[in-house]
């Protein structure tokens, strides 16, 4: 088989038609490229170059492999350029998760530094809870998750991502959707209030559980629900209160009026990144310098 120097060797004497200033081109001396050219001619079993004293032709074989030869260089730079630009974390494809949530709040900015840092780099998108995204991560069919605080092996690597208050989601004419300002957890005891899944959407369940306990509320549970969206959609047809994270309020429903939570940690809610310790692949990496 032909080797890429006698490739080269060969379109410099073709374009040259001089195997001096050929020679010159490539930075090499004369005999060592009529050797390059004498080997692929062998390879080949065809005679490429007409060369007498004064002049240097190609023959029709050799016309017709020119072009050829230029297409398998271009090819092998692509290749290699291609090569270069997944190393460096500059082309290739990540597969980040993300929760519907965390789409209003942290999904956002991690894009526009993805688009403008990597361009080359295809990005893959896949919604999924925080359970199904840990399990994903660990077998390897995604590269980044954007997970709530959960425990994690010693396998995987967190990151904390953001971190963003609670909002009081108030069904339009309820009492306490009337006035302006922060809402008191006090105000919300034997209200009706829409609660999160203690199973599919445990961080939620967990962290609202332990702020009504720290304010001794007791609200009226109506609903058990896993997704913020679906716990708006309850409230906008007015089936109770929910608590949902300040980004959640980009979700426009006509009839909710959303409240600041009033609570001793403004910024209870927390997005964390989350990635596999042994994951190998240079854009991910790429992406969490650019982070």
């Amino acid at each position: 088989m032909f080797t890429l120097v006698q490739l080269v060797s060969f379109v410099a004497v073709a374009e040259e038609l001089h195997f001096t200033r050929a020679a010159k081109r490539l930075r090499m001396t004369q005999p060592p490229l009529s050797r390059q050219i004498q080997l692929l001619e062998h390879e080949l079993g065809v005679q490429l170059v007409d060369r007498t004293n004064r002049t240097v032709r190609l023959t029709p074989a050799g016309r017709a492999f020119l072009n050829e030869a230029r297409n398998i260089l271009r090819q092998a730079e692509a290749a290699t350029l291609s090569a270069k630009q997944v190393s460096a974390g500059q082309a290739g494809a990540i597969a980040i998760g993300f929760t519907a949530a965390g789409a209003y709040s942290a999904l956002g900015t991690l894009l526009d530094v993805a688009r403008s840092t990597m361009p080359g780099t295809e990005i893959v998108l896949r919604e999924k809870v925080t359970r199904d995204q840990l399990e994903a991560i660990t077998e390897g069919s995604l590269d980044l998750g954007m997970i709530r605080p959960a425990g994690t092996g010693p396998d995987l690597e967190t990151r904390p991502a953001i971190r963003e208050g609670l909002l009081a989601a108030v069904p339009r004419g309820h009492p306490l959707g009337t006035e302006d300002g922060p809402l008191r957890v006090g105000e919300l005891d034997g209200q009706e209030v829409l609660m999160y899944s203690p199973v599919e959407a445990r961080y939620f369940h967990e962290l609202l559980v332990s702020v009504f306990r720290d304010a001794r509320v007791t609200p009226r549970f109506t609903q058990y629900l896993s997704q913020v969206h679906s716990l708006l959609a309850m409230v906008n047809a007015g089936w109770g209160i929910a608590l949902v994270p300040e980004a959640a309020a980009q979700m426009r429903f006509p009839g909710i009026t959303f409240r600041p939570l009033e609570l001793p940690d403004p910024t209870p809610v927390e997005l964390h990144l989350v990635w596999r310790r042994a994951n190998d692949n240079p854009a991910l990496h790429a992406l969490l310098r650019h982070l």
